[in-house]
């Protein structure tokens, strides 16, 4: 990293704001290591995240896709009513854990099996795209021509110019 903290400063990197702040959000969550958890590649498209969620039963759990991130969610119900502890050491511990999902990824689904969430999720192979730009003639005094508007940006432009005299018959 730089000296200014960020990671892409070279110019060549353009509109790459978004994955710096999807790195930075994914170090801060990745500090709590609770429920323990294995990410598997499954195949060259498919993975699978798995987390040890004992005492967890389904209507203790939530997953949801916000925005590019995967969260999982647990809060056990309180069961201790009526019950005497003489020790506890199994805690009824809620979690939150969130997974930042690369552009494309899609979550195929979810299922609790002894104690284990499983979340497979599928990555859809690239479409390799190629774009032909075209090249314009320059002006001849060598200084940078700005693109022409759209159309329609051309025609706003004219109906928000004042009438003058030189244009005898005004808007249409």
């Amino acid at each position: 990293m730089s000296s200014s903290g960020r990671l892409f400063t070279s110019p060549m990197f353009l509109g790459f704001d978004h994955l710096e702040q999807m790195l930075e959000r994914a170090s801060k969550t990745a500090s709590d290591g609770y429920p323990p958890y294995n990410i598997e590649q499954l195949s060259r498209t498919a993975l699978r995240i798995t987390l040890a969620v004992a005492g967890f039963v389904m209507d203790d759990l939530q997953i949801t896709q916000e925005d590019n991130q995967l969260v999982i969610r647990g809060r056990q119900a309180d069961d201790t009513q009526g019950r005497v502890f003489l020790h506890r050491g199994i805690a009824a511990r809620q979690f939150h854990k969130a997974f930042v999902l690369a552009e494309g990824i899609e979550i195929a689904g979810a299922w609790l099996d002894n104690g284990l969430l499983h979340i497979d999720l599928h990555r859809p192979e690239p479409e390799v795209r190629v774009k032909h730009i075209a090249i314009q003639q320059g002006s001849s005094g060598g200084a940078m021509r700005p693109p022409a508007p759209p159309a329609r940006d051309v025609e706003l432009a004219r109906d928000l110019s004042p009438v003058t005299e030189e244009e005898p018959f005004g808007r249409e």
